[in-house]
């Protein structure tokens, strides 16, 4: 296991065990360790502080001191050392910031305190800065588990707030679906009861057209028999010097204009109407239609001569197809 895992481990985030490591130069576990605990409630800069501190630092003072300045020198007899000592108290033991004030251990401190706090004067200090105790690495160790602790309930109530949120938006997204689906199912049936509604009406209009053609037929059949019967002339009588004509002569065919049509429907009733004998197959059709209000298709037949009407009968003069002067038809399913 790395380093960095084993503090990440303990509870310190990852973010501030990697810049501890950079910091300390990854000398390992226990140094980072005491600066994660001696810098805990500091932040982290960021990697643009970072390369400003390093420019910083960069043009200090150097961390011995001027490089002009001859050694000491070593001979001297006597003297030496009160030479050493006067060295040993003068030698620099820490880094301090000009513009603050705080003692810092080394140049990783310093680039991580100008990076927090934007400050560029350091000078070199006697000043020793005393490492943490095991008591107060013990103390700094429990704020920091304590803190943790706090961020994580406060994480684990951000999830929960977060999951609540989702949940609602789940529903609220479910919810308008169903009724968004809702009203494209009523705007179907809406049209679907439109289109009912209209083509029951076009069909009235048919029918209501059909049965106006039929009574004016009717009206115009009346109107052509008044006009007829005042210039019938009455039969001439037969004289009794007439010779009776042979037996097995027939008497010239008649000259109809109407015909009786009698319709069996599919439900034993029957229906009657007079048709004139110019009028085609597909006005006794239209007859029933209209009587009955059957929509279903059907077909026309008579029973003597048995004789299924095609199609293209229906278009031929009721004279044509043998029909008058009365005829019975049977109403019978379509074929299939």
């Amino acid at each position: 296991m790395s380093d960095v895992q084993t503090l990440v481990d303990m509870g310190f985030p990852q973010e501030r065990v990697e810049y501890a490591m950079q910091v300390t130069g990854s000398k390992g576990v226990e140094p980072a360790m005491e600066w994660l605990l001696a810098h805990i409630d500091e932040e982290i800069p960021s990697a643009g502080m970072r390369e400003a501190a390093g420019s910083a630092v960069a043009t200090g003072p150097p961390a011995s001191g001027d490089e002009s300045a001859p050694a000491p020198s070593s001979s001297g007899g006597g003297g030496g050392g009160a030479v050493e000592n006067s060295d040993e108290s003068t030698v620099p033991k820490s880094l301090k910031c000009d513009d603050c004030g705080k003692v810092l251990k080394d140049h990783s401190e310093v680039e991580y305190h100008a990076a927090k706090t934007g400050h560029s004067n350091f000078s070199e200090s006697t000043d020793e800065k005393k490492p943490l105790t095991e008591e107060e690495k013990k103390a700094q160790l429990a704020v920091i588990e304590e803190k943790l602790k706090q961020k994580r309930i406060e994480r684990e109530e951000r999830e929960k707030v977060d999951a609540l949120e989702r949940e609602r938006n789940r529903i609220r997204s479910g919810k308008d679906m169903t009724e968004a689906k809702r009203r494209m199912e009523e705007i179907e049936m809406k049209k679907i009861v439109d289109q009912r509604k209209r083509e029951k009406e076009e069909e009235k209009v048919a029918r209501d057209r059909v049965r106006a053609q039929i009574e004016a037929d009717k009206a115009a059949r009346k109107a052509r028999e008044n006009k007829e019967i005042p210039n019938s002339e009455p039969a001439p009588s037969v004289s009794s010097t007439t010779v009776s004509s042979p037996t097995g002569v027939k008497s010239p065919p008649r000259d109809y204009t109407e015909t009786r049509i009698q319709v069996r429907l599919q439900d034993g009733s029957t229906l009657t109407e007079t048709f004139n004998v110019k009028e085609q197959l597909s006005a006794v059709r239209v007859f029933i239609q209209v009587k009955t209000g059957i929509e279903t298709p059907f077909s026309l037949m008579t029973t003597f001569p048995r004789k299924l009407f095609a199609e293209e009968d229906y278009e031929k003069p009721l004279e044509v197809l043998g029909l008058v002067p009365s005829a019975v038809i049977t109403m019978t399913k379509t074929a299939a």
